[in-house]
């Protein structure tokens, strides 16, 4: 997520647990909501120490804790300097509560997404993912803009009352969206598991789920998708597409399935996106060429997916191909 998104809701967090007379305190559950990603300033260490890159220990529970230690002798006292003498006030133990409620809202917010937190390093390398929400949400950023907008608007133009009252129903809001997120997440599982896919891809909206299946043998891949709505049931019908995994020797490509062959680790050469997310194909057969677009499943807006256009010689088998952003269901072009 968004450095803007992380604040907010350290922020809303913050004053859900101490309101307006914690203000300090919720400016510094604010505050940790971003500690987490300073990891990236680690960059060079993070080679020799695995553990300090992004999404490394700091997003985890030790890592937060460590960061609220440091954090409630630091805090204050450059809350004191930027925001008057009365921010760093109060006690240790309550900002010490407050970064650590901040950097846990981090790390649950990262864990919702398919990238992954080791949530209990370094004590354990398991990594979490929950596959709830899409790591880029137009949703989720538009209601950030808002409650930002709002917020900063309302600074000194409107009665105390007004502008906690108006938290107040950004933090109901948000906990609404999680907790329908999170409900959905898991009646989607509920289907997944019995219709046989191995993932679910959570969409912008938070009804909707791409169902991904992936059956690989060392001679065979086949791949399978389907969209799903949690009130609707499926809106498209389960796909597949099958293709062996060798390319064909033979330079002549004859069928959809060898283009496919032939087309799939070189887009993968020149993807790195589609190797890091759950992927599938629409193949096109003409008179002298096949057109394969291998498209991301996790990584579209607005009905276009990131992927890459491939054109397969029938002839010759050379291949070209360019990085594209499309609808996987229109036309080639």
């Amino acid at each position: 997520m968004d450095p803007f998104s992380h604040i907010l809701l350290g922020y809303l967090l913050g004053f859900g647990v101490w309101g307006p007379a914690g203000l300090p305190y919720v400016v510094a559950a604010a505050i940790a909501g971003a500690l987490p990603d300073l990891d990236i300033a680690l960059f060079p260490l993070s080679r020799r120490f695995p553990l300090l890159r992004h999404r490394g220990v700091s997003h985890s529970i030790f890592g937060v804790t460590v960061i609220a230690v440091v954090g409630c002798f630091v805090i204050p006292p450059a809350m004191a300097w930027s925001f008057g003498p009365a921010f760093g006030q109060g006690s240790l133990l309550e900002y010490f509560a407050a970064l650590e409620i901040g950097g846990l809202s981090h790390v649950f917010l990262d864990s919702l997404d398919h990238w992954s937190v080791p949530i209990f390093a370094p004590f354990s390398p398991v990594e979490y993912h929950f596959d709830v929400d899409r790591i880029v949400n137009v949703g989720s950023m538009a209601f950030t803009v808002i409650a930002y907008v709002t917020l900063i608007y309302e600074r000194g133009r409107v009665p105390i009352a007004v502008w906690s009252d108006s938290t107040w129903v950004f933090l109901g809001a948000a906990l609404f969206y999680f907790a329908v997120r999170i409900l959905g997440r898991w009646r989607a599982g509920v289907v997944q598991r019995r219709e046989g896919f191995s993932s679910v891809i959570p969409q912008g909206n938070p009804f909707v789920f791409v169902f991904f299946g992936e059956d690989r043998t060392p001679e065979q891949l086949r791949l399978r998708t389907a969209r799903y709505h949690l009130l609707r049931g499926f809106v498209t019908p389960p796909r597949s597409v099958e293709m062996p995994l060798q390319p064909p020797v033979e330079p002549t490509t004859k069928s959809e399935q060898a283009a496919m062959a032939r087309s799939y680790p070189v887009a993968l050469s020149v993807s790195w996106m589609l190797g890091e997310t759950h992927h599938f194909a629409e193949v096109r057969s003409l008179p002298d060429h096949f057109d394969v677009f291998w498209y991301s499943l996790e990584v579209s807006f607005w009905g276009r997916s990131a992927g890459v256009l491939a054109r397969v010689d029938a002839a010759t088998g050379n291949i070209t191909t360019r990085n594209r952003w499309r609808s996987p269901t229109a036309p080639f072009t």
